[in-house]
């Protein structure tokens, strides 16, 4: 009997593909540039399978690079694709494939969420079909000399390098009209940067984080992420600080293109967008005028000037806008269990993103219908933490004096709970949520959050802190903290995308279940 080749195999497969905590450390050490063969890898990669580099140029790529918001701007530019290529407003219309492919990093629920046609993650069928269709390929080339020297000693590519190709491969299959293609980790040396015309490029904020691997100044970040530029492709950017601006600038004509500034859009503050918070008005914009330019570049009319940030924007920009959706990105929902609760839910994990992060809960808690007029004394504010691989007790710090600024109030939240990202205390983790990629020894001791309840006591000791074993553990915790304490209760949930997508997976399953 045959082993199974259906979805969850398909994932359990995927997951060997991970490279374990040890492999990952040691990588870091070698520093900024250990990379450099990535591309050439993947090239050959690619080659195993059937493609050529070039062959991905039909896909009319849309490749985002940057820190900060570019999860977000990629989410905004498909949404707004989407409101034109299934209609005939090109003159190249007839020719032109109907749908729209969306590629990013990392999923929340589920891995299929990192390939999207027409916004939606494909369906559990077709992620096995083309997952497997790639698996077959590798074993069938597993004997194959390689003129290559690859540092995985494995027969098939790497976690990150294996999705990216299988994106690629659906998306041709699929015959997608436009492709998406949200960076992994800097650009330069990062494995999307196999496309090699794309349509448009696009750069969002930058600030510092990967350290390691793309060095600690903002110039050495910027260098990294313009590494997506190409001839003659236009680029894009959100406003930067001079320095890192001078080292895009310097890429671009080292590239030979041009790089074009992008200012927040007139328009922009009309507009109710799909994402929440202010700063994606920067995003937003980042992506109005990265659409209209790939729009113009496939033909189509009626669009706004994407060098104009004041021209006017047609029905179809403002739907896209309004329409766009991205998960665990300042997201705001209220418990399906227990009245009163409201989650706030956004994955902060640099120090710019945690602030801002800050900022909007902040906004947002003193918008909801049920706050007082006076929003340090408006209720109950939980906060469930956690950042397993960065310097969790640094972005800690800057989440507490940033909200103690916003909300005038040395006593943020009257609790904070620190958990790992274990999902379940019975299940661990599903099977879509599994990372290797970190010290298993210290998850399961729980030391990074016994750190971090000592930081938050140091910090605020007014606070009632709490260590929970699980992501499942921490919202039953919060959940009790609501029933004893009052009508209102916010819990501010961040600091890593892998707590937010175990959180997300807690509260929907819930929903799932009640509606069985």
């Amino acid at each position: 009997m045959s082993a199974p080749r259906d979805y969850n195999a398909a994932v359990a497969a995927l997951n060997t593909l991970q490279s374990n905590f040890s492999i990952v450390e040691a990588i870091k050490k070698l520093g900024p540039g250990w990379n450099q063969q990535a591309l050439p890898e993947m090239r050959e990669w690619a080659r195993r399978i059937g493609y050529e580099p070039s062959d991905f140029d039909i896909l009319n790529p849309v490749h985002i690079a940057g820190t900060k918001g570019k999860g977000s701007t990629s989410a905004f530019v498909s949404s707004i694709l989407s409101q034109y290529l299934p209609t005939k407003k090109s003159i190249h219309a007839e020719r032109l494939p109907s749908t729209v492919g969306l590629y990013t990093s990392p999923h929340l629920r589920f891995v299929r969420e990192r390939i999207k046609i027409d916004n939606q993650p494909i369906s559990e069928e077709k992620f096995a079909k083309y997952f497997w269709e790639l698996w077959d390929r590798y074993e069938k080339s597993e004997s194959a000399t390689t003129d290559f020297n690859s540092r995985n000693s494995s027969a098939k590519p790497v976690y990150f390098h294996y999705l990216t190709l299988m994106a690629l491969h659906c998306y041709l299959e699929e015959k997608v009209g436009s492709a998406i293609i949200e960076c992994g980790i800097g650009g330069e040396y990062d494995t999307t940067n196999i496309l090699e015309k794309p349509s448009i490029t696009g750069v969002t904020s930058l600030g510092i984080d990967h350290e390691s691997m793309l060095g600690n100044t903002i110039e050495s970040i910027a260098w990294h992420k313009a590494g997506i530029f190409k001839p003659d492709v236009p680029a894009f950017t959100a406003p930067q600080p001079d320095s890192a601006l001078k080292v895009l600038h310097d890429r671009a004509k080292e590239r030979r293109t041009e790089l074009h500034v992008v200012q927040r859009h007139s328009s922009i503050a009309d507009i109710q967008l799909g994402l929440q918070g202010d700063f994606q008005q920067i995003n937003a914009s980042l992506a109005i005028a990265v659409a209209a330019q790939h729009l113009h570049r496939l033909g189509y009319s009626g669009l706004p000037d994407p060098y104009d940030q004041k021209s006017a924007l047609p029905e179809e920009f403002i739907a896209g806008l309004k329409n766009a959706r991205l998960g665990g990105r300042c997201e705001m929902r209220p418990d399906s269990k227990q009245s009163g609760l409201t989650w706030y839910i956004d994955g902060g994990h640099t120090l710019e993103s945690i602030e801002v992060a800050a900022k909007w809960f902040a906004t947002s808690a003193s918008k909801s219908p049920s706050a007082s007029p006076t929003l340090a004394s408006s209720g109950v504010r939980v906060l469930i933490f956690n950042q397993q691989t960065r310097d969790a007790g640094t972005l800690a710090r800057r989440l507490h004096s940033t909200l103690a600024a916003a909300l005038n109030d040395h006593h943020p939240f009257s609790h904070a709970i620190f958990c790992p990202n274990v999902t379940y205390k019975d299940a661990g983790y599903k099977a879509d949520l599994v990372s290797m990629n970190t010290n298993a020894h210290d998850v399961a001791s729980l030391k990074v959050q016994n750190d971090l309840a000592a930081t938050w006591d140091e910090i605020d000791h007014d606070s009632s802190v709490h260590v929970a074993s699980t992501i499942e553990e921490a919202v039953a915790h919060a959940r009790s903290i609501a029933e004893i304490e009052g009508d209102r209760v916010d819990v501010m949930c961040t600091g890593s995308l892998h707590l937010v997508g175990g959180l997300i997976e807690v509260l929907e399953s819930e929903m799932e279940k009640l509606s069985l």
